[in-house]
């Protein structure tokens, strides 16, 4: 993995040591790893299975940065940067734009499985890793950052923070075959995995950026509200205009509660998200584009 110079936040990143990992952290690993992956045949979309086989991530145990450091970098340009655990936002901004993903070290304890508030190893190399093999996907993570580092001196955090959970960590993506998950958050926990797709109680509402900035979350249970986008390009697409207005707008309107439904929400009903419905749907917008 090439080395984070000295004046790139030196006291954030840390080496991984992978050496020293014990063997029960390595059985958490693969107990972890063999639980997701036969939850997520069927239910995360292709582009993240897709990055997880490329990548090499196994049931072995625990991977060694430096080599999934090059695997990314030669795909797409990335790297894996070890930190000891969260880092301040301009910190996590600031690496992402520059095409960095600061990962934690750690893996959770047995007790710990089935949830846990701050993010582990797990998490970030077998949630967020994968999807960055992707093209399209790592240019969003990069626009995202340097929008972070903009964001930080407008003081509208809160409001990009929200893009950044209602996508990157619980975003769900509709494709040929129906409802598919691509947010890290879902990915990487083995109940919200079955949740978010077959629960008739959370809202799935079609992506909208304003609509997603104004919502409010919650980080101690499941989703309330999940937003759906049709491609990885509408989430680049939406980072290209320019934040400052459209700040400016939303914050004139009130926040949105996570379980709240508005006027202008274009909700999915479980037929809607069946996967010939949305075959059926996502073709005609094909035929249209092509003619």
């Amino acid at each position: 993995m090439p080395e984070i110079r000295e004046d790139f936040h030196s006291d954030f990143s840390i080496e991984q040591n992978w050496q020293d990992y014990s063997e029960e952290e390595h059985a958490i690993w693969r107990l972890l790893f063999e639980r997701q992956q036969r939850l997520l045949v069927g239910r995360a979309c292709d582009e993240f299975l897709d990055g997880l086989g490329a990548l090499g991530v196994a049931a072995d145990g625990i991977p060694d940065f430096r080599r999934l450091s090059e695997v990314l970098d030669a795909a797409t340009g990335w790297r894996i940067v070890a930190v000891p655990g969260l880092v301040p936002d301009d910190v996590f901004f600031a690496y992402l734009a520059r095409r960095c993903f600061p990962s934690t070290c750690f893996i959770r304890r047995r007790d710990q499985l089935d949830y846990l508030q701050e993010p582990d190893i797990f998490h970030d190399i077998c949630g967020h890793v994968p999807l960055l093999m992707n093209p399209v996907f790592a240019d969003y993570m990069q626009a995202y950052g340097e929008g972070g580092l903009k964001a930080s001196g407008l003081g509208h955090l809160q409001h990009l923070a929200r893009l950044y959970w209602y996508t990157v960590e619980f975003g769900l993506i509709a494709t040929e075959e129906g409802l598919r998950i691509y947010g890290s958050g879902i990915l990487s926990s083995a109940g919200e995995s079955v949740y978010c797709l077959e629960d008739p109680r959370p809202n799935r509402i079609r992506f909208d950026l304003r609509r997603v900035m104004r919502t409010r979350y919650r980080i101690d249970d499941f989703q309330q509200t999940y937003f759906v986008i049709e491609a990885f390009q509408q989430l680049f697409d939406a980072t290209r205009p320019d934040f400052e207005p459209i700040y400016r707008e939303i914050a004139a309107l009130p926040d949105i509660e996570p379980d709240t439904l508005i006027g202008s929400d274009r909700k999915l009903d479980r037929a809607s998200w069946d996967p010939l419905t949305i075959g059926k749907k996502m073709g005609r917008r094909l035929s249209a584009a092509q003619v």
